[in-house]
């Protein structure tokens, strides 16, 4: 967006006179990530999140979110190595919502930040880890971007911390806190491509499964039933997740992605029920601008001109646009959108592109301390963790899409339509005496539907049946399943085998699983 360089790129220049060792890779990445950059993107981030997360929480108490997955379900699906967390007695998954909306609200203001950050992780990790059933890519980030949040310094400008403690105010921040935050949000990105490369989604059919009852859409809707409108979907979708990131890094093609990617999240918002992702996606990619643009932008704003004019008429035409595909006026989609329109509108205008710098701070020296390069260290340990969990599933023969083995936390997104029927015995090995049992009758149907069709929480649940029967006075009971699902359209088929004693097998995380069946049914003819 701006010819500014040395705000577009902070570990791009050497210090002078770097020479021998200092010129190694990592010292080069060591400096420029500790060179100093202007903090206000990392302010609107903390602003625009914790904004975000409150609105979030008010959605939980508006919907009765609270009471149906927390306080109405008599079984939660625990993760592995989590069991022991469950849900607050009585009214205390209320109290604790509360409690997690006030420390967002504690962030967006900057009120003891590095606390309220991080107790802000700690309850809605919480929150997450109690039901499995629940799992959301967009949960996860969360989780991520808070913790991360709780490390980088966005408190040091526009907060109550910095206004009543003058000691950490600043209008810098070292480079790697901006760095960290655009490879956190470059992750789904990419990863949410990459895992578009399989044959189901190159053939369209994941998307003509869902398309297929969004003819309601506006305007287009009537197209969904035509099968190259699948694989326009399919493929706009694949190549705007692999080059958003390239892309939004480089100065040319910023603004152009920057739009696209804007349309893309308002597109998901009304075909897909993914709740806040879009939004702080659109907020979060912010973070690939220029990192003084908001401070630039507001002294813009404050005196008319003709970028002031395009800006105010850029936020309007954005809220009404992120209005029209939610299909209702609410305050934080609304906002968001005004805040695309604003930036897009903004950089549109021509004396956005002149070579002036707008009142950055001067990077500074990176400082060659201890802690700096623990820092250095902290920063490549947490990107190589981010890259190593999404790959893992490479290493496990099958289809991911189908066994699941591997899926969570690998930025799987929107890749599989599944649905399945699934019906419990349980049997006494001393008796012979088998009863059967529908998992509709005792499951909530959102849970119903996810565990139908995901292995390891079937496995999770007849674990449940066993112990329920060994305290009923069944000991070493026996649990099968017969279990029949349809992934993108195929021919429902056997996915569990039916021979295997739930009750005693083990679940793999690294490894195929052999009480899963492989896939072996073809895609529909189209």
């Amino acid at each position: 967006m701006s010819s500014n360089d040395g705000h577009d790129h902070p570990g791009s220049t050497l210090t002078a006179g770097s020479t021998g060792a200092e010129d190694s890779l990592m010292s080069r990445v060591h400096r420029g990530l500790h060179r100093r950059v202007d903090i206000s993107s990392l302010v609107f981030f903390r602003i625009a999140f914790g904004a975000i997360m409150v609105w979030e929480v008010t959605r939980y108490y508006g919907f009765g979110w609270v009471q149906r997955y927390f306080v109405e379900p008599t079984y939660n699906f625990p993760y592995p190595l989590f069991e022991w967390v469950k849900p607050w007695p009585g009214f205390g998954m209320y109290y604790h919502f509360i409690f997690l909306g006030a420390m967002a609200f504690c962030v967006m203001i900057g009120l003891m930040y590095r606390l309220s950050a991080a107790l802000l992780c700690l309850a809605f990790t919480y929150v997450f880890l109690l039901e499995e059933a629940r799992y959301l890519n967009h949960f996860y980030l969360v989780c991520l971007l808070t913790s991360l949040l709780a490390v980088v310094p966005a408190h040091r400008s526009l907060s109550v911390d910095a206004r009543f403690d003058s000691s950490i105010r600043s209008e810098t921040a070292p480079a790697w806190a901006l760095w960290l935050l655009r490879f956190q949000v470059g992750v789904p990105y990419f990863f949410g491509g990459l895992a578009k490369l399989n044959s189901d989604w190159l053939h369209g059919s994941p998307m003509r499964y869902w398309l297929a009852s969004r003819d309601d859409f506006p305007i287009i809707g009537q197209t969904f039933h035509h099968p190259f409108t699948a694989y326009f979907f399919s493929y706009s979708g694949l190549l705007i997740d692999l080059l958003a990131v390239p892309l939004l890094l480089w100065r040319r093609t910023r603004l152009a992605m920057f739009v696209v990617l804007v349309a893309f999240h308002f597109t998901n918002t009304r075909l897909f029920n993914i709740g806040i992702f879009p939004w702080t996606m659109t907020a979060a990619t912010t973070i690939f601008l220029p990192p003084d643009w908001p401070r630039r932008l507001v002294g813009d704003l404050k005196k008319l001109s003709g970028r002031s004019i395009a800006a105010f008429l850029g936020a309007a035409l954005g809220a009404v646009m992120a209005a029209a595909f939610r299909g209702e006026w609410t305050f934080v989609p609304s906002s968001v959108g005004a805040l695309a329109g604003m930036v897009i509108a903004w950089s549109l205008f021509p004396a956005m592109h002149d070579a002036r710098d707008v009142g950055g701070p001067a990077l500074q020296e990176a400082t060659r301390s201890r802690g700096a390069r623990v820092a250095t260290a902290a920063v490549l340990l947490w990107m190589t963790i981010q890259v190593a969990i999404p790959l893992r599933h490479y290493l496990i023969p099958g289809v991911v899409h189908w066994t699941e083995e591997g899926h969570r936390f690998s930025w799987h997104m929107k890749l599989r339509g599944k649905d399945g029927q699934l019906t419990y015995f349980v049997k006494n090995p001393e008796s012979g005496a088998l009863r059967t049992i529908d998992p509709g009758t005792r499951l909530e149907d959102w849970q119903l539907r996810k565990m139908s069709t995901r292995p390891y929480m079937i496995r999770q649940y007849a674990q449940h049946l066993a112990r329920e029967a060994v305290e009923g006075g069944w000991p070493g009971a026996e649990v099968y399943v017969r279990s029949r699902v349809r992934l993108n359209g195929r021919r429902p088929q056997v996915m569990i085998d039916p021979k295997a004693n739930l009750a005693e097998v083990d679940m793999l995380y690294m490894a195929h699983n052999d009480w899963i069946t492989h896939l072996t049914t073809p895609l529909p003819a189209e």
